[in-house]
């Protein structure tokens, strides 16, 4: 049985779902982290090469979902230092490219909205209030938060998230995850979380050679923006 409208629980990722952050931000957060971890790695003489800070971010980003975690357990460096650097971007409003019409998108949507982001909390605040979006949810979980025993366990997680469900009691069937992370989404998925991948902005590397998206089976509705999730009566039905 679908979920009443007051116990639906709409659980939105940030980057690339509720903005574009391909479009500049996560390239300036690629520097920045790169240029954090060529000081990690290097030695008396000098950072490490570009191409070992490439490969070591890409193969703990795909590990564990974030840089960050790789970064924490394999060289022990302080998270929320490390996250605080790689989001200090200067002019970050001025990178910021949305949909139009987001907050009306949003009011329209039915039950609660929860913000679920692999993201730290002063860069999602940051983006939230320069789109105006920070009241309409009404919980943010942002990756600091996201521990289970003390321990950071973001998205992908599937620990995390059935810890995060028991925490809010909610129940699984009554949540949708709305995410451009196929990832994300099949951990959600194993939990019998409802699952919505948002392609708009999905990135080239995530498309076929002829242009479209990606999918998995983990995906109950593919929409290609938020504007698409207006029309929540079909969109639950095929849930």
């Amino acid at each position: 049985m679908a979920a009443s409208r007051s116990r639906r629980v709409w659980l939105f990722d940030l980057d690339n779902t509720l903005h574009h952050a391909s479009h500049a931000i996560f390239p300036e957060i690629n520097r920045l982290m790169n240029a954090y971890i060529a000081r990690v790695l290097g030695d008396d003489h000098g950072p490490a090469d570009a191409e070992t800070v490439n490969r070591v971010r890409l193969e703990y980003y795909l590990k564990y979902g974030v840089t960050m975690l790789g970064m924490v357990r394999h060289h022990g460096v302080d998270a929320e230092h490390f996250l605080q650097a790689a989001h200090d971007i200067d002019g970050l409003t001025s990178m910021i490219r949305a949909e139009r019409g987001l907050r009306r998108r949003l009011r329209q949507l039915p039950g609660k909205k929860i913000l679920l982001t692999n993201a730290p909390a002063g860069y999602a605040g940051k983006i939230l209030r320069h789109l105006r979006l920070h009241t309409h949810f009404d919980a943010h979980v942002p990756v600091e938060q996201m521990r289970v025993h003390r321990q950071l366990q973001p998205k992908p997680s599937v620990r995390f998230l059935r810890h995060f469900l028991a925490r809010q009691r909610l129940r699984a069937s009554d949540c949708v995850l709305v995410e451009d992370s196929v990832d994300n989404l099949r951990a959600a998925r194993k939990l019998g979380i409802r699952t919505v991948l948002l392609r708009h902005y999905i990135p080239a590397s995530g498309r076929k050679p002829d242009g479209r998206v990606r999918s998995a089976a983990c995906v109950d509705v593919a929409v290609h923006d938020i504007r698409r999730l207006s029309n929540y009566r079909k969109i639950i039905g095929n849930l």
